[in-house]
């Protein structure tokens, strides 16, 4: 594993990790830059920065990470897809890419905080045993000084396993793992679409890695309003059914786990989007 190597008192840390994120052509430029900048004023800095371009992006996107390459400097490597080929694929060519063991996951319009990486990386330097790990995330639509609510997870191992037979145990774009481990659970897989984190965590638990969730918010997470619809079409509703099935199929959940995990998500997709929208922000009130 990567040496870690944290101060007294909350000061700095000398260690070496890996940050993976993809970007494709119709992300946000200004998202893109204040992204990448929530990273480049971590508290403990990374000297691995790993951008992949999903496809060919616009000129306002290539023109940020010319200018962050500019701040980075050698600290951040830009891998370049000739097509897109999705969210999966592209991270699994980032991963193959990152010089470090423990590897940050980044989305192209999320903010970290300052203290993200530090947080995570006590985790492991506490804990040898753990392979992954997560915390709070704070939503928001425009503002992340005005958020809407907060998705919390549970913390140890054995809590997560409970939790993951009905809902995603880790909030994906908060999470730290160890390379090794992700890939030998087969990496990220497009087999379910949306649902490639929580497909990979379920199989990492399931090969007894390890997981523990921080209770402090890591990261401010950008909600558009249009997200609820997203989650009401009939095609996500489709692959989330067929997700549930297959973990049913493994022996991962009991006949239970499905009628209370998954037959209620597969009603709230059928619902009103303004009724899917208040059940969604009053989860994230728990």
């Amino acid at each position: 594993m990567a040496k870690v190597l944290v101060t007294g008192g909350g000061g700095m840390m000398a260690t070496s990790y890996s940050v993976l994120m993809s970007v494709y052509y119709k992300e946000s430029p200004e998202f893109l830059r204040t992204s990448m900048e929530s990273i480049r004023v971590q508290t403990a800095p990374t000297n691995d920065f790993v951008v992949v371009c999903d496809g060919p992006l616009t000129s306002e996107l290539d023109a940020v990470l010319r200018e962050e390459q500019e701040k980075f400097e050698s600290a951040l490597h830009i891998h370049r897809l000739e097509k897109n080929g999705g969210l999966g694929n592209a991270l699994n060519e980032g991963l193959k890419i990152c010089r470090n063991e423990l590897v940050a996951r980044m989305d192209s319009d999320d903010i970290s905080r300052p203290d993200r990486c530090e947080k995570q990386l006590r985790v492991f330097e506490q804990n040898p045993a753990i392979d992954f790990t997560s915390g709070t995330i704070s939503e928001f639509e425009t503002d992340p000084k005005v958020p809407f609510g907060e998705r919390h997870l549970p913390t140890t191992n054995e809590e997560i396993i409970k939790f993951s037979k009905k809902r995603n145990p880790m909030n994906h774009m908060a999470v730290m793992f160890k390379k090794n481990a992700v890939e030998s659970a087969g990496g990220y897989r497009e087999t379910f679409h949306l649902f490639e984190d929580y497909y990979l965590w379920v199989r990492m638990l399931r090969k007894e890695y390890k997981a523990q969730n921080i209770p402090d918010v890591l990261v401010d997470v950008r909600t558009p309003a249009d997200m609820y619809l997203r989650r009401g079409s009939r095609d996500y509703a489709k692959t989330m059914m067929k997700f549930h099935k297959w973990l049913r199929s493994i022996g991962w959940t009991s006949e239970i786990d499905f009628l209370t995990g998954a037959v209620p998500h597969a009603a709230v997709c059928v619902m009103p989007n303004g009724i899917r929208k208040m059940i969604y922000k009053g989860l994230r009130k728990e």
